[in-house]
C-alpha cells in the first residue's frame, strides 16, 4: 500500500520535465486526501458538456489556463481547483510535488498549450462540490488506480482511423488522453526504484 511518506519521497527525489516556454500555459491539480483505513484517494472531475471545449465531458483533474492574475502556474492550479470544485488548496492543502509538463492534445491534434500538473495533499477530509464547469467529482482510491486490473484500452475515432488508446477503467469511469498521461507520470514516479 502506498503511504504518504513514500509518495512525498518519490515526488521530492526528481525534478519535473519542463516543456518550451513561449506557449500559452495551463495547470492542473492532482488532489490527494486521506480516504480512511490508511487509504489515499485522488480527485477526478467529469467536465461539463460545452460545444467549444475540446475536452467536454471527459474525466480530468481540476485546472485550466493561466490568467494574468496568477502569480505562478501553481497559483493557477489552486485558483482553478477552487473555481471548479470549491476546494481551497491555499487554505486546506499543501503542495507535495509536481509532475512532468505535457503538451496538450485535443481530438488527436496538438494544441498550442502546455499543462503543468501539481500534486497537493488536503490537510482534512473535504469532499468539494462541482461548479457549473464540472458535472461530478470522484474520489478514487490510489491503490486501485495503480493496480494492473484498472489498465485497459479504448477505441477512439481519429479522422478515418480507429485508434486503440490506453486508459484506466474504474467504477464505471474511463480516464484517458491527457489525464491518463499525467496519471501515468504519477505512476512512473511512484514505481521508480
Amino acid at each position: 500500500m502506498t503511504a504518504w511518506d513514500d509518495l512525498e519521497r518519490a515526488l521530492a527525489r526528481r525534478e519535473p520535465v519542463h516543456v518550451g516556454a513561449d506557449v500559452p500555459r495551463a495547470a492542473v491539480a492532482l488532489v490527494l486526501r486521506d480516504g480512511g483505513s490508511g487509504e489515499i484517494e485522488l480527485l477526478f472531475i467529469r467536465r461539463a458538456e460545452h460545444e467549444k471545449d475540446p475536452w467536454s465531458g471527459h474525466m480530468g483533474f481540476p485546472g485550466g489556463r493561466a490568467e494574468p492574475i496568477d502569480e505562478s502556474l501553481e497559483a493557477t492550479a489552486v485558483r482553478e481547483t477552487r473555481e471548479e470544485t470549491g476546494l481551497d488548496l491555499a487554505r486546506s492543502g499543501a503542495r507535495i510535488g509536481a509532475l512532468d509538463e505535457v503538451n496538450a492534445l485535443a481530438r488527436g491534434r496538438p494544441v498550442d498549450l502546455v499543462i503543468a500538473p501539481f500534486v497537493f495533499r488536503l490537510g482534512e477530509r473535504l469532499d468539494g462540490s462541482p461548479s457549473h464547469e464540472v458535472v461530478s467529482l470522484h474520489w478514487l482510491p490510489l491503490e486501485r488506480l495503480l493496480a494492473p486490473e484498472t489498465r485497459s484500452t479504448m477505441q477512439y475515432q481519429h479522422d478515418d482511423t480507429l485508434l486503440e488508446l490506453p486508459c484506466l477503467r474504474i467504477e464505471g469511469l474511463v480516464v484517458w488522453g491527457l489525464t491518463y498521461r499525467m496519471f501515468d507520470n504519477l505512476r512512473a514516479v511512484l514505481e521508480a526504484p
